[in-house]
């Protein structure tokens, strides 16, 4: 963990940003409990304000924290054993990361934004599963969206060309955002073309050409290098393989 994330630590129990105000309590662990429930677990957190490209954890750390990203977006990766990066994912504000089978994160999770988590103690919060089911099942379905999402992209990775590689990406961020009430016209685009070249698993120079085709395909319209407005949504769903 970096030293700039201790310095946006809040104190525990912080009561200056309540749950009630909590913009994606609508998608998130919080969405199955009553207020006292809420009060309760918020009891348990440690608000942390993230900046851009703050690190939340590494591989290899200890995977002592569970983080509920209520913010701002975070991207999940990993190394590679020739020295290559995987993107795995993008994560939006609602997602539930840091929970894993083992004792030590698998993968590394930066923010691409500014960002803000709900941080909570591993023993501490597998405490409140017990006592609050609710949420236990809630998690569930949170991992089999992730689970499904993670099927998705392994055909994006194995099946499509670069074209609908490009084009499944950019409609599945918009619907993801959508599903989250946040601004998809334009999109933003808060990862390099690198990173999107990571996730696609294509060269920087494919995703720039792909994307440079779509536009003058007018397809969409690049806002500089960090936001994207579809024009036409039937041709991106037909150059994404999926219809």
């Amino acid at each position: 963990m970096t030293a700039s994330l201790h310095d946006f630590c809040a104190r525990r129990g912080d009561l200056t940003a309540p749950c009630r105000l909590c913009g994606a309590r609508e998608f998130n662990i919080c969405q199955a409990l009553d207020p006292a429930q809420q009060d309760k677990l918020f009891a348990l957190a440690t608000r942390l304000q993230l900046g851009k490209r703050d690190r939340l954890f590494a591989a290899g750390e200890p995977a002592s924290h569970v983080y509920n990203l209520t913010e701002g977006t975070v991207a999940l990766s990993r190394s590679l054993a020739d020295g290559r990066r995987q993107i795995l994912g993008f994560l939006l504000p609602g997602d539930f990361l840091g929970l894993e089978v083992g004792e030590a994160h698998r993968c590394d999770a930066e923010t691409l934004t500014e960002a803000k988590v709900c941080r909570f103690e591993r023993a501490a919060f597998d405490g409140f599963l017990k006592d609050n089911p609710e949420v236990a099942l809630r998690l569930l379905k949170i991992a089999s969206s992730d689970l499904a999402q993670a099927a998705r992209h392994e055909v994006l990775l194995g099946r499509k060309t670069a074209t609908e590689r490009i084009a499944s990406f950019l409609l599945d961020l918009r619907d993801r955002s959508g599903a989250r009430h946040l601004r998809t016209q334009p999109l933003a685009l808060p990862m390099t073309r690198s990173e999107i070249a990571d996730y696609t698993g294509l060269t920087i120079e494919t995703v720039s050409r792909v994307l440079g085709r779509l536009k003058s395909g007018k397809v969409i319209e690049l806002i500089g290098a960090s936001a994207v407005r579809v024009l036409d949504d039937a041709r991106l769903e037909r150059m994404s393989g999926s219809s």
